[in-house]
This record gives structure tokens, C-alpha cells and sequence, in this order.
């Protein structure tokens, strides 16, 4: 008989929610915005309200297996979010006990699986994407942060106390910009969807280059309109890629020289520019890399639908 799970892709701007069976296909899904919750009980009700419509919509809720989450700054070993940067929600958030105390009230004693966000794209890619095949390798995630998972030997990474893998959060400028991390520098705060947006507005101030952003209001500046800009040959637009792109490189070339991998795959809103990121990405990468890894790792976009990898990958958790 067929098996499903609840997948949960918790993100700085919203939480996206699937019915999953066990070949990967998406029954039913949902989503709810997160930065609109800035206590995390009301935001957890939330999802467990919805966890429970999708239970609903199970066509056999006895063969449901779990449910799987992926979050900013997940422990895998405790369930809970800690710190994160991204998210409205101050300290260490008990994500697994908390819900599961909650379906348990309702009739529901499933067993809640937590991981890095990252890391649920990686399984995600894994097992139903680009990486089938591939024993070791990288997933980065560029969204409202960067996200980081490593597979080595065909098994997720996760270290001591689960925090394993923090791309994002290696440091290419230091003295740089202030990270939501409380660091300085990071990978994050350049080649985010918030990072090409300070990078924009750090340009419109300090150059007198020409440029289309400079007559839009600073809350319209982002990513998308930097993307258009950059199509029409904008200055200041292809200049944020190329920024974007050389901090990201030197933090994935860092992770080479620990990790080794086969293939890094990129995922998320900011790999929609397709060439204005590709094209320097693999260049900064190439000259960044220590000589025994020049030429021999392949950068490839996730074969995964943008809002579809983490809910796989979290998905799979509880198979």
C-alpha cells in the first residue's frame, strides 16, 4: 500500500506545506506566510492547523509515516530552531515538541522530523532530483539567506550538534557588512536576495553611475528589478551580479577545499538570472579554487522546482 508524509519548508518569508506519497509526488499543498508572525506559539498553531488539513486530505491517514521540516538553523539531533537569523522568532524554538503535542491532542501521535532547510533541499535533490547518482556534493539555497547543505558518501552532514555545513555563514569580507547572524562579512549578507538589494543601494549611494534604479523607491529595489535592469544592459544591475557572484564563489571554494565534493547544485530565487549569475559565478569560482580542485567540479541549477525541493527533502524524513 502507498505511503505518505507531510513535507515543511519553514523560510524567512514563507512556510510552504505538502501531502507527499513515497514516490515524491505532492497530493496537496498550502502555504502561509512566516514574517507575519513574530510569536512563535501563534506561527506553530499555525502550522499544525495546517499540518492537520493536509491529514485530512490524505486518502489513507493510517499510512501516514510523519512529518518532516525544514528550517533556518534546524537541529537535526533536538527538533528545534535556534538563532536564526531569518526568521521573527528570538532564541530556541521547540519546533518538534511542540507539535507534536499538538496533533497528539487531536488524535494524531505522528512523529515530527526537524533538519536545516538546506539540508531538506539536499535530500530533496538526493532523491528526487539532480543528484541520484551523486555521493558527494553541495546544495546551496539562495533566497532570503543562503542556505547550505553537504552530502559526503551519500549522507547528509550534520556534525556534532547538527549545525554542520553553514556556507552562508563562512566569512569572505571581513570587517564586511553585519550579518543577521551578529557576525560580519558573511557569504549571506552579499549573495542573498537581501544581499544584492544592499548591494544596489550601497551602489546608487556611493557611484554616480547611470542606472533605471535610481528612480524606483528603495522598497522596489530587489532582486526581480535588479534581474530586469541587468537584461537592458544597467550598469549598476550587472555590477550586483558580479558582486553576488564573486563573494558566493569564494565561500563555495572554501567549502571545496574541506568537502571535495562531485557537483555543488544551486537552488532558489536568485539562480532565475540564469547567465547574469552563472556566468561570473563560475568564474570567480574556478579562479578561487585551490589547484588540486581547478576543472573538476560541476556547478549545475537544482532539477527540483523551486518550491517543491525542501518539501521533498523534508518529505523524506520520515521514510
Amino acid at each position: 500500500m502507498k505511503k505518505y508524509s507531510i513535507g515543511i519548508d519553514i523560510g524567512g518569508t514563507n512556510t510552504g506545506f505538502g501531502l507527499v506519497d513515497c514516490e515524491g509526488k505532492i497530493i496537496e499543498s498550502l502555504s502561509i506566510s512566516t514574517k507575519n508572525y513574530f510569536d512563535y506559539k501563534i506561527y506553530l498553531d499555525e502550522v499544525a492547523k495546517n499540518i492537520l488539513f493536509l491529514i485530512e486530505k490524505c486518502p489513507n491517514k493510517e499510512l501516514i509515516q510523519g512529518i518532516g521540516i525544514g528550517a533556518p538553523n534546524g537541529n537535526f539531533y533536538k527538533g528545534t530552531i535556534e538563532y536564526a537569523p531569518n526568521l521573527n522568532f528570538i532564541g530556541i524554538i521547540p519546533v518538534k515538541e511542540y507539535i507534536e503535542r499538538i496533533l497528539s491532542e487531536k488524535g494524531f501521535p505522528l512523529k515530527v522530523t526537524l533538519t536545516n532547510d538546506a539540508n531538506a533541499a539536499a535530500i530533496g535533490e538526493m532523491i528526487y532530483g539532480g543528484a541520484k547518482n551523486v555521493k558527494n556534493f553541495i546544495m546551496i539555497t539562495l533566497g532570503t539567506g543562503v542556505g547550505s547543505g553537504i552530502v559526503i558518501d551519500g549522507k547528509v552532514v550534520y556534525g556534532n550538534d547538527g549545525f554542520a555545513g553553514e556556507v552562508g555563514h563562512t566569512i569572505v569580507q571581513p570587517e564586511g557588512r553585519l550579518c543577521g547572524c551578529g557576525r560580519r562579512g558573511c557569504v549571506e549578507t552579499y549573495s542573498s536576495a537581501t544581499g544584492i538589494k544592499k548591494t544596489a543601494l550601497e551602489l546608487i549611494r556611493e557611484t554616480d553611475t547611470k542606472s533605471c534604479l535610481r528612480s524606483l523607491p528603495e522598497e522596489e529595489i530587489g532582486g526581480r528589478s535588479i534581474y530586469e535592469a541587468a537584461k537592458q544592459g544597467d550598469k549598476i544591475a550587472i555590477k550586483c551580479f558580479d558582486i553576488t557572484a564573486k563573494m558566493l564563489a569564494v565561500g563555495m571554494a572554501n567549502a571545496v577545499a574541506i568537502t571535495s565534493p562531485e557537483v555543488i547544485f544551486l537552488f532558489g530565487g536568485l539562480t532565475k538570472a540564469g547567465d547574469l549569475l552563472m556566468i561570473p559565478l563560475k568564474k570567480y569560482f574556478e579562479e578561487s579554487l585551490f589547484v588540486v580542485f581547478k576543472n573538476k567540479i560541476e556547478l549545475r541549477l537544482s532539477d527540483l522546482d523551486e518550491n517543491n525541493a525542501a518539501i521533498l527533502g523534508a518529505a523524506a524524513l520520515p521514510f
